[in-house]
């Protein structure tokens, strides 16, 4: 339903895009989350998607994420799949750092103000089964070998069981995480260290049910987190400073009980161990998301500690953000260089992600006494320094997040677009959900229909790109906002001829001048209006 509801209309003529040579529009190298929502917003954009993943479809994901923040669960909503993943896992109101700091998403302006915990499996499933029904190829047990791109497009090289093969296509982007094959095939280094050595995961029962499904604790020696996986298993993540070992040294159920002593106090009685293994976590970035042709997103572009859970949250919003820009691109409605913006926009982003996660880990690791008193006094001071915790929750849930707008932009522009609202029921994120931008004008401006509390929205021929919709309060600014969910624009013009003119400029730079020009026309009284107090 959702994928029909989000599919973009053809009545604009564009099409796919000619596709020439190509055998189909864009190749994403890897089934994780941030390649199944990617290729999923491309498909229901009306675009040829071939997902390429090594794996066999029978074998699952090694799943490490375990909780989903506030803004991926928003992005998740604009896709109609938020609800159903929050049912299913555990909502939580308060997560802990270190030692006895806690952040309180309660206080968050989001239909999300907690933090939800369920495996990445789960998010993976629902992603999954949206890509197959928006119409994406799927090409498990294929090994990318290579790929050689020119000015028109890309050949990906890989191995089946039954042999070689290649796929073509206009634009390659590269999910296949850490040790990504397209990192390596475009020649980008992925400069860093590593962080922690000998991290343990293990999938467990517990004998002793903990006080919540998502349990942490660091002592400076060791640290243990326990999330509920639902069906009586757990997963464990923890480290002991005094049993360091290289990532295939063994590991058993004993280590796991001694390192989940150290820094819970307790083991839970745990036994029956489905599988246990052992890591190490980097802090790694490329230094750029793009080489011509080709794109990287999530665990290839990006790596860090797991502290704050933030890696496959950023995953999922740089897929957001690549994804509605490719598929602009395809179609023709913004040249190339709207690409050049996915580099601008979410490196950045992923260089607070490794410094936000490796200054938690860093803190929680201290070993010494003055350590001990300095992760006491950041605890103080996340939970009794209001503006500090505000930072703190926003940083972690995504929902502080904001790009660059340029000089002279309105102050609302480049941050993220709560769920407003609207005239006639509807809210923004079941608008976005058309993949499409969303204007939001005064309740009573001429020529904009209302949305409906359905969530379609209003949709003419002439606006194809544009979903209208009007305040349900008396706000008079106007707001432009992208499919994921950031405001590209805004304007607190009264004047008609003014507000005219802005719109028109904006939504002509960023869907295209025909509906800019339809759209402000719209929009634009009649000439005496103007000399009217109404008008003015």
């Amino acid at each position: 339903m959702h994928a029909m509801n989000r599919r973009t209309d053809q009545s604009d003529g564009a099409g796919a895009g000619p596709r020439g040579a190509h055998d189909t529009d864009v190749i994403v190298v890897g089934a994780g989350p941030t390649g199944l929502l990617l290729a999923g917003d491309l498909a229901e954009a009306g675009l040829g998607v071939t997902l390429l993943e090594r794996r066999p479809a029978e074998i699952s994901n090694l799943t490490r994420a375990l909780v989903v923040h506030a803004r991926s669960l928003e992005q998740l909503d604009a896709r109609g799949l938020a609800d159903e993943l929050v049912a299913g896992g555990h909502p939580l109101t308060g997560l802990r750092l270190f030692g006895r700091a806690t952040i309180d998403p309660t206080q968050l302006r989001s239909r999300f103000p907690f933090v939800l915990v369920t495996p990445q499996f789960e998010v993976e499933r629902v992603l999954e089964r949206r890509a197959r029904r928006a119409g994406v190829t799927f090409r498990h047990d294929s090994e990318v070998l290579g790929l050689d791109q020119d000015a028109e497009g890309v050949t990906v090289r890989f191995r089946t069981a039954e042999g070689l093969g290649s796929v073509r296509a206009a634009y390659v982007v590269g999910t296949d995480g850490v040790r990504s094959t397209i990192r390596e095939a475009v020649g980008l280094p992925f400069p860093g260290k590593s962080v922690i050595r000998s991290l343990v995961l293990a999938d467990v029962r517990l004998a002793q049910e903990p006080d919540s499904p998502l349990t942490f604790n660091a002592t400076g020696d060791a640290f243990a987190l326990i999330a509920s996986f639902g069906g009586g298993w757990y997963r464990v993540i923890g480290w002991n400073r005094h049993r360091q070992a290289a990532d295939d040294a063994p590991a058993d159920l004993d280590e796991v009980r001694e390192l989940t002593r150290l820094a819970l106090g307790s083991d839970y009685g745990m036994h029956d161990a489905r599988w246990i293994s052992r890591f190490h976590s980097d802090e790694r970035q490329v230094p750029s998301y793009r080489v011509g042709r080709v794109f990287l997103a999530g665990d290839a572009a990006h790596v860090h500690s797991p502290a704050g859970a933030l890696g496959m949250n950023t995953g999922l919003q740089d897929a957001a953000n690549l994804s509605w820009k490719l598929a602009a691109v395809l179609r023709g409605r913004a040249p190339d260089g709207l690409l050049d913006s996915y580099q601008t926009e979410r490196h950045p982003v992923g260089k607070q992600a490794l410094r936000s996660s490796g200054t938690l880990i860093r803190i929680a690791l201290m070993p010494t006494a003055p350590g001990h008193a300095v992760r006491a006094l950041a605890a103080q001071l996340v939970n009794h320094v209001r503006p500090l915790a505000r930072r703190a929750v926003r940083t972690i849930s995504g929902l502080g997040i904001a790009y660059p707008a340029g000089p002279g932009a309105h102050p609302l522009a480049g941050h993220r677009a709560p769920d407003f609202r609207l005239a006639g029921g509807s809210r923004l994120y079941e608008l976005l959900r058309q993949g499409r931008f969303v204007l939001i004008t005064p309740a009573g401006e001429p020529g904009v229909p209302q949305a409906t509390a359905s969530g379609g929205g209003s949709s003419r021929p002439a606006d194809a790109r544009v979903v209208t919709a009007s305040w349900r309060s008396e706000r008079r600014t106007a707001l432009l906002v992208r499919p994921d969910g950031y405001i590209a624009w805004a304007t607190d013009a009264t004047a008609p001829a003014a507000r005219a003119a802005a719109l028109r400029g904006a939504v002509a730079h960023w869907t295209g001048t025909e509906d800019g020009a339809s759209i402000a026309a719209d929009l634009t009284p009649p000439a005496h209006a103007a000399d009217t107090p109404a008008g003015r």
